[in-house]
């Protein structure tokens, strides 16, 4: 799968597309009377997979126009690339590894995959049953601190693919909490560690340093100032007096997510303790590898399977299901769809739950770390646009902030909105259901974003003339819908997965490498060169360019001691 990717721009799918565009803006976007000449759009353009209902019918589409863009998929080699991830060929050629997030949550009874010959089912397998086993031991109180205190906090050291998959997580999933409670700490600004640990008890806290190389410089700083910290205060309760009850403290208090097991132990975490993945899973791809490992302390690790279970249900539809019905790649299309063809460049997701708060912000790094690419897998350059900017916020917060742009602003934005019909903490005001408010702003935002409101209807409602341009709404703004019954475990490891896949199918048009994230590189080499010159070093100072050597200048004037 390395060699020359098929030119999506070259293909008589994209031709064909192209001519479609032009028939309907001749003819005349109108989701209106779409939906009013077609009574059943909304049942053929409702698709099921796993336990989400997906809704496409606001989508500025027709039945021909998935058609090309299913023609669009097969003609750039979308099916041979989808079997090439799920059975390890290296399709991130970059790095020349397999792509195998996948193999993280294949059901225990499948078929062993065997990959660069080793066998990846029993070593996911045997690590899965590792950190669980952790897990409820932590849980169950046979794994203590120092003084035999069982734990009650945990703190996530990670960044990145590191601290965005599990914190989210553990706030979707905040009815589902155990005893011990988790927090995270990711920013490299020492107030981020210091608000974290403020009222700790040391006694009773565990650590997490989740870094796959061990050596991140933002995950790492922090690590050493959380063990500081604790030796700082069990020191000051006369439990460490000596290196040996140093040693034995960060011992007991601290484990890693890591394969550098050198590392690990030098650092003084007991390798025993430190749980490992593999090169063939990225970062923003890892929340169901060993780094959940704060998730199994906190949920469980029964819930920890049901969460991929999740998953795998997605995985085999995408795998196994005709284009026309599979949802992640219709989606992932109708994306590229607004992208190339409609020149979005923004794509916002509303989910209407509070606990999903962090998911647009996870799916930032999911789609734009893997599809911000302007090069293709063999080095070429793109050929098309790639990689919309991905955003959002729940809703309703957003219809008080942002939506004045998506209703009636000049972008075209795309936007997901998702909801559940069970609410996970049902309240009632005044003898109404106040989720249903929810859903129904949820449910009359994508009908307004769809159908808008014209000048005869604001007339009507006895607007003042004048007023009427401003009161106009020209809908035809599209997006999609997504229902499940409740935000449980396995619907959120759906959710992901779902995304995860879209994002798959919008790169292999698009034929980049969607797990490579070299852009990220430059900027810490960089660092590296500041950080001497912020401590005064003149030589290093000397190779700044003049705005940041002004920068330097301004902090070390302006820094107090």
């Amino acid at each position: 799968m390395t060699a020359t990717p098929i030119d999506p721009t070259a293909t008589p799918a994209w031709a064909s597309l192209a001519s479609h565009l032009e028939a309907l803006a001749s003819q005349g976007v109108d989701l209106r009377s779409w939906f009013a000449a077609d009574p059943s759009r909304a049942a053929c353009l409702t698709f099921e997979a796993g336990d989400l209902r997906v809704d496409l019918s606001k989508n500025l589409v027709l039945a021909e126009t998935l058609a090309l863009l299913t023609g669009l998929a097969e003609q750039v080699g979308l099916a041979a690339r989808v079997e090439a991830m799920f059975t390890g060929e290296h399709i991130n050629a970059t790095e020349d590894r397999a792509v195998l997030h996948t193999a993280l949550r294949r059901p225990p009874d499948g078929p062993e995959l065997i990959v660069d010959g080793q066998n990846v089912s029993a070593d996911v397998a045997a690590e899965l049953d590792k950190f669980l086993g952790f897990a409820a031991r932590v849980r169950g109180g046979s794994l203590t601190g120092v003084t035999g205190k069982p734990f009650t906090t945990v703190v996530n050291i990670g960044i990145g693919g590191s601290d965005l998959g599990p914190a989210m997580v553990y706030q979707a999933l905040a009815e589902y909490r155990g005893p011990i409670r988790a927090r995270f700490v990711s920013n490299i600004d020492p107030s981020d560690i210091s608000s974290a640990v403020a009222d700790l008890d040391p006694e009773t806290t565990l650590f997490i340093v989740a870094s796959k190389t061990f050596g991140t410089l933002e995950t790492l700083t922090n690590a050493r100032l959380a063990r500081s910290w604790l030796l700082e205060m069990l020191g000051a309760r006369g439990v460490v007096t000596s290196a040996q009850s140093a040693a034995d403290a960060v011992a007991r208090h601290f484990v890693a997510v890591s394969t550098a097991r050198d590392k690990v132990a030098e650092f003084g975490i007991d390798p025993v303790n430190a749980f490992g993945f593999w090169d063939w899973v990225g970062g923003r791809y890892s929340v169901d590898s060993a780094i959940g490992t704060v998730l199994a302390v906190t949920l469980g690790p029964e819930l920890f399977r049901q969460f991929l279970d999740g998953f795998a249900v997605i995985d085999t539809h995408f795998r196994s299901t005709p284009f026309a019905r599979n949802v992640p790649v219709l989606m992932g299309l109708i994306n590229v769809w607004y992208v190339n063809f409609w020149d979005a460049h923004t794509h916002a997701v509303l989910p209407y739950s509070q606990h999903l708060a962090r998911f647009p912000a996870y799916l930032q790094q999911l789609t734009m770390e893997s599809n911000g690419k302007s090069v293709r897998w063999d080095g070429s350059a793109v050929t098309t646009a790639t990689g919309e900017v991905f955003w959002g916020e729940p809703g309703t917060n957003g219809q008080h902030a942002f939506y004045q742009l998506l209703h009636q602003g000049t972008e075209l934005v795309p936007a997901d909105f998702i909801a559940f019909a069970n609410p996970q903490a049902p309240l009632a005001d005044g003898g109404q259901d106040v989720h249903e408010l929810l859903l129904a702003n949820f449910i009359a935002q994508t009908s307004a974003l769809a159908f808008g409101k014209t000048a005869a209807e604001v007339r009507l409602e006895g607007t003042a003339e004048a007023l009427v341009p401003a009161r106009v709404f020209t809908g035809n703004r599209p997006s999609t819908a997504i229902m499940a019954p409740a935000l449980t475990p396995g619907v959120l490891g759906q959710l992901i997965a779902l995304y995860e896949h879209i994002t798959f199918v919008e790169g292999a048009v698009w034929g980049i490498d969607s797990f490579d994230q070299w852009g990220v590189e430059l900027g810490k080499v960089l660092a590296g060169q500041v950080t001497p010159a912020l401590a005064g070093s003149p030589e290093a100072f000397a190779q700044l360019d003049a705005s940041a050597r002004a920068m330097v200048e301004y902090y070390r004037a302006n820094r107090r001691r």
